[in-house]
């Protein structure tokens, strides 16, 4: 189960790399929202409040995280 946290802070890192082509960035940010666990939600928050990113990626990752909280409370 600790690996499931790690893989997303790997990918919550590279969606805040900013040395990483931005469509990169947005695929990871999307691969987030497709995890859709309680891990996955606060990473798309912590990079949503991430004032290094563009106005873009951020409104992206609110989105996703947005539809992952529609995900989890059908459930």
């Amino acid at each position: 189960m600790s690996e499931r946290p790690a893989e997303i802070k790997k990918v919550a890192d590279y969606a805040a790399d900013m040395t990483l082509p931005p469509k990169l960035r947005a695929d990871a940010i999307e691969q987030l929202g497709i995890i859709s666990t309680r891990e996955a939600f606060l990473a798309l928050l912590e990079i949503a409040a991430n004032e290094n990113l563009v106005f873009k990626e951020r409104d992206l990752a609110l989105k996703q995280a947005k539809e992952v909280l529609k995900k989890t409370s059908l459930q």
